[in-house]
């Protein structure tokens, strides 16, 4: 498939040729669905942690007698059931995480892009470079563009001046193109590649 280059401008410059085995698959949901919940467990701490009956700070001493009393028996007052006590079945440290194969989530990188390709939201620009580190020029430039809520991906180093203007605009996610993944194409309405990021997904999944 065929996509025009645009400028920041707003000029074009070009087409460039995609690859239909990159950016023309079929979508499929259950996929990228996959690959969404495989990027968000791996992000979660797994720091959560009550305290348990045995790790509370109670006294050892049975709370009364056992017997004569006409209620329960209790021995602890680190049972969960008394104030103070410790939760019962509480949360714990764990790792979230979970195996995904590689092939998989390549497939699945690919389905992404596949998806911006399709709904239209996918814009190819000459290069991803500003003259001055200026917030409020790149946010004009970007209006202009309709580019309001999108993700840019670079080259393998992106421009200084560029990422330090974008950094402060709401919205706006700025990338090299080692870092793209399916869950930032996603969370975002417009995907923006540079020509530079475009040859480096090609060489990777050639």
């Amino acid at each position: 498939m065929d996509l025009e280059i645009t400028k920041l401008d707003g000029k074009s410059s070009g087409k460039v040729s995609l690859s239909d085995a990159i950016f023309g698959l079929e979508p499929r949901q259950d996929i990228l669905q996959r690959m969404v919940r495989y990027q968000r467990a791996k992000a979660r701490q797994g720091t959560h942690q009550t305290k348990g009956r045995s790790d509370v700070d109670r006294t050892g001493a049975r709370m009364y007698r056992q017997k004569g009393t006409g209620g329960a028996r209790h021995h602890s007052q680190a049972a969960p059931q008394f104030r103070g006590g410790g939760k019962a079945h509480g949360p714990q440290s764990r790792d979230h995480s979970h195996d995904l194969p590689k092939k998989f989530r390549a497939l699945a990188l690919r389905h992404a892009l596949s998806a911006k390709a399709k709904d239209g939201s996918l814009v190819v620009m000459d290069d991803l470079a500003a003259k001055d580190p200026k917030t409020a020029a790149l946010r004009g430039q970007f209006g202009k563009l309709g580019l309001e809520n999108a993700l840019m991906i670079g080259g393998a180093e992106l421009d200084n001046n560029f990422k330090l203007a974008a950094q402060n605009i709401p919205n706006i996610d700025v990338l090299p193109v080692q870092g793209i993944n399916v869950y930032d194409i996603l969370r975002r309405q417009k995907l923006v590649l540079s020509k530079a990021a475009v040859e480096a997904l090609e060489e990777r999944f050639k």
